[in-house]
């Protein structure tokens, strides 16, 4: 019976184990960092040791929610920091359940820029950015409410190092409440997403200007992380082709061949994009199947594609090279067991959407059916 499970699971490219630097996961399927908006008070809460772990199988790979680098990277209602000593002590479990399980996990490290108001921001100030540019109200992704943007502030040259640090500090902040490595959030419209975004930056310093000047900003913090924890532990997530929060670039193709190739020089351990056919949050465009590919070849470590996968185009792209791993945010979000249900083609759970950002402990967190309990 061993071996016939062995057979099939090495039918399955999702399925098949992969060396990722040094390490050794079991499946190709990741999870994504998924914004739940649970975390009271910025503080990781105990019921994330149970949601995380439920997601966790031995050598897999998880990705935690995007989590702030300081006081003023917030704009959503209770999403977890990294840059106190509490906030590293919350952690502590919630890293421990998934270790206990033979996961690999990592701590997306984030900040929203312009994504703000000052209700979110120390002493109600603005928002920081790269621009001055306001954002226009949107509605909110439960479809219903709608978010106000309060207009940033522009960040003056020399204010730029203590954000670079910021993100080092909860690079290191993350090592020690136990996580494996970090991915920085260079995707879907924040803030360094703003800095390398065309129609976003319009400074004429350099930080502005050329797309080498754009990409600056993240560069420096890929630098400053690599330097701080070491570039086999650390990843970005990267969106050029997404208009997420007005900002699309006039040239993605440009932009994501840079970055990959940029991001070379610093040896990291992979490169997260999200795919062109994600225009915007939930829906999934008509997109040809191939556009990352000239990024995955520039760049030299792990290749992870997200965006609209379901478990036929995942195995595709991994059977034709076109990704090493692939990333699942709503299906794993609904499906606890993503992967075993990968494995048998079982019937996935529908997720279900205006539960994804209540505050809720359990529903729509934690009672999402396993394979087990569908099927007793």
């Amino acid at each position: 019976m061993e071996m016939e499970n062995a057979v099939a699971k090495q039918s399955i490219p999702l399925l098949t184990p992969y060396k990722m630097g040094r390490f050794s996961l079991s499946h190709r399927v990741v999870l994504a960092p998924l914004t739940r908006q649970r975390s009271y008070g910025n503080v990781p809460q105990p019921h994330a040791v149970l949601y995380y772990s439920q997601r966790t199988s031995p050598g897999g790979f998880l990705i935690a929610e995007a989590t702030g680098v300081s006081d003023t990277a917030q704009g959503y209602q209770d999403t977890p920091g990294i840059w106190t000593k509490e906030h590293v002590e919350a952690w502590k479990p919630i890293v421990d359940a998934v270790h206990a399980k033979g996961g690999v996990f990592f701590c997306q490290i984030w900040h929203v820029g312009r994504v703000s108001n000052r209700g979110f921001q120390p002493n109600g100030q603005a928002p920081i950015s790269c621009s001055d540019k306001p954002l226009m109200p949107q509605i909110r992704s439960n479809g219903i409410d709608e978010a106000m943007f309060t207009p940033p502030r522009r960040l003056s040259t020399e204010e730029i190092p203590s954000i670079v640090n910021d993100f080092r500090l909860a690079a290191r902040n993350a090592m020690e409440a136990g996580f494996d490595g970090v991915e920085i959030h260079g995707a879907h419209g924040y803030l360094i997403d703003q800095f390398m975004k065309d129609t976003v930056n319009d400074r004429t310093d350099a930080y502005g200007g050329s797309l080498q000047n754009r990409c600056k900003f993240a560069l420096d913090i890929v630098e400053a992380v690599a330097n701080e924890i070491g570039p086999d532990r650390v990843g970005i997530r990267l969106s050029p082709f997404a208009d997420y929060m007005e900002s699309a670039d006039t040239n993605p193709q440009a932009l994501a061949l840079h970055m990959a190739e940029s991001l070379n020089k610093y040896g990291i351990l992979y490169c997260h994009v999200v795919e062109p056919r994600m225009k915007t949050v939930g829906e999934v465009g008509e997109c040809p199947p191939h556009m990352l590919v000239p990024m995955r070849k520039a760049f030299q470590g792990t290749f992870i594609s997200a965006g609209g996968f379901t478990r036929e185009d995942g195995n595709e792209a991994v059977a034709e090279g076109r990704t090493d791993l692939v990333a699942y945010g709503r299906w794993f979000l609904a499906n606890p067991d993503l992967p075993k249900r990968f494995e048998v083609d079982a019937e996935l759970n529908k997720y279900d959407r205006p539960t994804f950002y209540i505050s809720d402990p359990v529903v729509g967190y934690t009672d999402y059916p396993f394979l087990e309990s569908t099927t007793a």
